[in-house]
């Protein structure tokens, strides 16, 4: 059932403490929107924003998906709270956020994100196409296309597909027709080791921002850690295409390496530069698995906020406050507060 949007929420509490909700949103971190994981693709490393990947429940019936509890209504209110709280840089993501009913009533209405705000689509490319007309009318700042592969062999044996890599390569082409930016991104893989550089070469022709990701492990795709492959050999290649290199340690996440090739910025995200870790962090046990730190809120279609992809015990609902954006900011900035100071 839908609910009413409410906008312009009234002013929170002023004992209300902001700052560490604040504190993240200035390091550049992230509110992930998942709209639930229905993807018409399956890679085999998703971690589907802490849910159950969609190849895992396709193979295994016993895995079950969490329920959707969230209409457009909800996330619409749920955004702008937040928002208006702090938050400034939002990511929808899925499954594949296109695959989802809510994408169109969601993204068609969200609020304009202000000057220092953002809102970016994470996709697979394969439906921008059919979405292209309402999706130029959205306030999306810009669109994110996964481009781990380059042949149809490739993209069918990482994905588990039998689409064709010409359905993402078409999809790019769709966002640039309708948005002025776009960016890539590509996992570093065994499996597309040979297509790295193709993938580069793609990105720089056309000018595109690409970013290269050293793989997170989690316990979905743990039976294939072997398939990981470090940013080595890739940070090497880019150092002979030129000198316009930095380094980004500071905020939240990984730390990273940013080349500009010819004008084109070229990321590469690489563990040994070490994360940013808080004090949920100090005590955890799985620490020396985590390679990301605390970098992302990321709300669910059940109405779930985790602070860490690793960690659900850590994940709190917030479906009872979904009515009172007032006091779901609140909730949301204690949460915050409670995994930074190591308190949850």
């Amino acid at each position: 059932m839908e609910v009413p949007l409410t906008l312009g929420s009234p002013a929170p509490s002023p004992t209300t403490d902001w700052t560490a909700l604040r504190s993240f949103a200035a390091l550049r971190g992230q509110l992930r929107v998942s709209f639930g994981p229905a993807c018409n693709i399956a890679c085999w490393f998703c971690h589907d924003e802490g849910d159950i990947p969609p190849g895992l429940a396709r193979r295994d019936p016993t895995k079950k998906q969490r329920p959707r509890s969230l209409c457009a209504g909800h996330y619409l209110t749920t955004i702008t709270a937040l928002m208006e709280a702090g938050l400034k840089r939002v990511y929808f993501t899925g499954g594949e956020p296109l695959a989802s009913p809510l994408a169109r009533p969601v993204l068609q209405r969200l609020p304009a994100p202000g000057p220092d705000a953002s809102y970016t689509l994470i996709t697979n490319g394969t439906r921008v196409r059919a979405s292209q007309t309402w999706l130029a009318d959205t306030p999306l700042n810009r669109v994110k296309v996964s481009l781990h592969y380059f042949s149809d062999d490739t993209f069918r044996a990482i994905a588990a597909t039998r689409l064709g890599i010409v359905a993402v390569l078409d999809g790019i082409e769709a966002a640039r027709e309708v948005f002025d930016r776009v960016e890539l991104n590509c996992l570093l893989l065994n499996d597309n080791a040979h297509e790295i550089r193709p993938i580069l070469d793609f990105a720089l022709a056309r000018r595109l921002p690409v970013q290269f990701i050293e793989l997170v492990g989690t316990d979905f795709n743990g039976d294939r850690a072997e398939s990981a492959a470090p940013a080595d050999d890739v940070v090497a290649y880019l150092r002979t295409l030129t000198v316009e290199e930095r380094t980004e340690i500071a905020g939240v996440g990984q730390g990273r390496r940013v080349f500009r090739v010819d004008g084109v910025e070229v990321e590469v995200i690489h563990r040994g530069l070490g994360r940013y870790h808080v004090g949920q962090c100090g005590t955890c046990a799985l620490r020396s698995r985590c390679v990301e730190g605390f970098w992302a809120l990321r709300l669910d279609h059940d109405g779930g906020l985790q602070p860490c992809l690793l960690r659900g015990d850590l994940r709190a609902d917030v479906k009872d406050l979904l009515h009172d954006p007032v006091r779901l900011a609140e909730a949301v900035a204690r949460h915050v507060a409670a995994f930074t100071e190591g308190t949850l």
